[in-house]
């Protein structure tokens, strides 16, 4: 582990964290307009203190804001993006659904003017938890990509500006003193493993180059509303995901059956391993003995040393009674483990 008084196997969120109801509320209320400057800041303010809260509650080892200033993981920070058109989305009556969200076209070169927010984010954290290990998140450059409709001769172009947003973000995040960040691309798993080999490869690696940090790819196969998006068999990505720079996969295995945890032999000679133990699509409260469980097949192909306990994804889609509780399960099913080590 990069800190060496993290304990072994440490547990830590993926993260977004399940929003108090109230929060959603007023910020419904932010977006109509009706809060000020001072009354949406506080607001923030005092619920990503709950979210620390609950975490400091749980037991995790490692901390996260929640994502709260981007409800909608990345949707929200495309209003921070310039040179682009917002398309509203052709569906909106029924079942939530990806089809329900904007989509952008390109007017003009993309920039960030004011950055990404995920500064900010990160600096709440640190006050709130400044003697702590932190980890920060982003959506990665595909993530972004997959939401912008471009012509053939446009998407060398959008990437680029994406990686240059993108990076820019990454080096304020260093300087402020963040050393673990995460880059979430559920983007790639709906790419064909051609793109993969011949563009995201190329692009993640830019992406982190040159940062003194602790690198983690989320490889994520969608969670809007708690459903996936991708096909979500691993063994077709780990021939492109081998040759990746970075520090740590993070891998969702509960809502999947453990499908293609031993293919994480051969990736944890490269990499440490976040693996996904809590299903976050499913409503079932998995018990410490179960969580307890799927770790221990994961250690039969993963090194204790390269292993730590996570969420398939983010806490977003739950109420937060249930995500609470089945973080707190997390951590009472690691150190069940950690009992046996």
């Amino acid at each position: 582990m990069w800190k060496p008084d993290i304990p072994s196997i440490p547990a830590l969120g993926v993260g977004s964290y399940a929003a108090p109801g109230w929060y959603i509320a007023m910020h419904r209320k932010k977006r109509a307009g009706e809060l000020g400057t001072h009354d949406a800041e506080e607001l923030l303010e005092d619920a990503t203190r709950i979210v620390v809260g609950d975490q400091k509650s749980a037991g995790v080892d490692i901390f996260t804001d929640g994502e709260l200033s981007r409800q909608r993981f990345v949707y929200e920070v495309f209003e921070r993006l310039t040179g682009l058109e917002r398309i509203e989305p052709a569906r909106r009556l029924g079942i939530p659904g990806y089809d329900m969200a904007p989509s952008f076209r390109v007017r003009d070169d993309i920039e960030a003017p004011g950055g990404l927010g995920i500064l900010e984010e990160f600096k709440r954290l640190k006050k709130l938890v400044p003697h702590k290990a932190k980890k920060i998140a982003l959506p990665g450059p595909f993530t972004f990509a997959g939401s912008i409709n471009t012509k053939d001769t446009q998407k060398e172009r959008v990437i680029d500006s994406l990686v240059r947003v993108l990076r820019n973000e990454i080096a304020l995040l260093v300087e402020e003193g963040a050393d673990y960040i995460q880059l979430d691309e559920p983007g790639i798993t709906r790419l064909e493993p051609s793109q993969i080999k011949s563009e995201v490869l190329e692009v993640t690696n830019r992406l982190f180059e040159g940062f003194a940090v602790r690198s983690c790819l989320h490889v994520c196969f969608g969670n809007n509303a708690g459903r996936p998006m991708a096909d979500r068999r691993l063994n077709r990505l780990i021939e492109y995901l081998l040759p990746l720079k970075c520090n740590e996969l993070m891998l969702e295995f509960a809502n999947r059956g453990l499908v293609d945890v031993e293919l994480t032999k051969e990736l944890s000679t490269r990499f440490d391993i976040a693996a996904g133990v809590i299903d976050v699509k499913n409503f079932w409260l998995e018990p410490p003995e179960e969580v307890a469980r799927r770790l221990e097949i994961c250690l039969k192909f993963i090194p204790e040393n390269r292993l730590s306990a996570t969420a398939d994804c983010g806490f977003s889609a739950l109420p937060r009674y249930l995500a609470f509780q089945k973080l707190k399960n997390l951590v009472e099913g690691t150190h069940l483990v950690r009992g046996t080590l």
